[in-house]
């Protein structure tokens, strides 16, 4: 929404450190935002969050501040973030309600729900004879019929958590469970109790 898609960013220190899931960054690397969205959503790469923070709004502290108000803005009251990519912090909370919120909106972005649909995609990378292949996590994309995305998210605090879209027949539902062991069986209970209740008008 705020920055071209074809923009190159340069990776800083920074970005290429972040600890836990990653599409291993390198510092000084040139990508663009495109690839670097892939790497944020296939592999949830947190240098990739973070270089994406630090390219679109100049630092994390300011395009954490837009996530904040864009999350006011659409209706997602009881969330508040600290950083882009969701490692644990005291301050650092949403809701799947507020979770739900801000997928549908996400997912109206033909953009975004294009990357959340892909199974893998090849990036390019510095100083190696052949690119990054990123492989989505999101396994429901292969499991359940009509998967369309999201994303699923795990840290030892929050456990597993898992966002899903699918789409059947013009209706397009989404599910969101936190702390969720079985997250694949609830996701299609869920969606099939959604399915068989709502008509498209």
């Amino acid at each position: 929404e705020n920055k071209e898609l074809d923009s190159l960013a340069t990776i800083s220190a920074n970005a290429s450190g972040v600890e836990g899931s990653s599409m291993y960054l390198i510092k000084g690397e040139r990508l663009t935002l495109s690839d670097l969205l892939y790497g944020l959503m296939l592999v949830s790469g947190n240098d990739a969050a973070t270089a994406v923070a630090e390219h679109v709004s100049g630092s994390v502290e300011k395009f954490v501040k837009l996530m904040n108000e864009t999350a006011l803005e659409i209706g997602a009251y009881n969330s508040h973030f600290t950083n882009p990519h969701g490692l644990s912090n005291a301050e650092h909370y949403t809701t799947a309600l507020d979770l739900a919120k801000i997928s549908a909106y996400a997912m109206k972005n033909p953009t975004f729900a294009k990357i959340v649909s892909t199974k893998s995609q090849s990036v390019p990378w510095k100083d190696h004879d052949y690119n990054r292949r990123l492989v989505n996590h999101n396994k429901f994309l292969s499991m359940y019929d009509g998967c369309i995305g999201i994303k699923t998210g795990f840290t030892k605090k929050s456990g597993r958590c898992l966002v899903s879209a699918a789409r059947r027949d013009g209706v397009t539902l989404v599910a969101v469970t936190l702390n969720a062991p079985d997250d694949w069986n609830d996701h299609s209970k869920m969606l099939e109790s959604g399915f068989s209740v709502v008509e498209r008008h």
